[in-house]
């Protein structure tokens, strides 16, 4: 039987909690290379707000350093790719689900809401409280609504074909490579976000490539 439909909730803490380090992430970073290469796509990254206060860590910086200049670089020098951040659908996320909630309110919806952005969340919900799944925004989580953006407003801005872009979003969360998979969030036969890497695995990236992190300009 796939993890998938199993009462995991992907949340990653084993990972995290594994003594001896016999579980880690399952990779996708020959995904993200290979778009790369791929002359027929455009690759996008995006970075969740979290990731620019723990990449150091893995170059030997102090726990909580701001390297966000730095991670930027270092994201396009790995090849001709684009690299926005996720800040602003966190914000819209917190719009929509304000706006969502005084609706709810005033019409006498299902009460009280929950968020929708933790993937692991929703799916311990549906798994263990299905009862409450009324209760859970129909917001899109900000890793959605930014895949979801690149796919529509930016490919219109820019010209592009929705088709030949690879949105890659960097995550410090296992559970959204399980979000990125569900076909519900997706349009059109397409997935608003392709591939998701892990903050290790930017990490891993960067150093195969070579670059020297700590010397980059911001």
């Amino acid at each position: 039987m796939s993890l998938a439909f199993t009462p995991c909730v992907n949340c990653g803490q084993c990972i995290d909690a594994c003594p001896v380090g016999a579980l880690y992430e399952k990779s996708a970073v020959a995904d993200v290379w290979g778009a790369i290469v791929d002359d027929k796509k455009k690759v996008v990254f995006f970075t969740a707000p979290s990731v620019r206060a723990t990449l150091g860590e893995a170059f030997g910086l102090p726990v909580g350093t701001n390297v966000e200049g730095k991670m930027v670089t270092a994201i396009k020098q790995l090849g001709d790719v684009k690299c926005f951040n996720m800040d602003i659908t966190a914000d819209l996320t917190i719009m929509e689900e304000a706006t969502e909630l005084i609706d709810r309110v005033k019409s006498g919806g299902t009460i009280p809401m929950f968020t929708s952005c933790c993937p692991a969340w929703v799916k311990f919900v549906e798994h263990y409280y299905p009862e409450f799944i009324p209760n859970l925004s129909s917001c899109k989580s900000p890793q959605e609504m930014t895949g979801g953006m690149v796919k529509t407003y930016y490919a219109d801005k820019a010209g592009m074909d929705p088709q030949n872009i690879v949105v890659v979003s960097v995550m410090p969360c296992t559970a959204k490579k399980f979000e990125a998979r569900r076909p519900e969030l997706g349009r059109n036969g397409m997935a608003d976000v392709d591939v998701v890497i892990t903050t290790r695995e930017l990490a891993r990236m960067i150093k195969k490539a070579r670059i020297r992190f700590l010397e980059l300009p911001d």
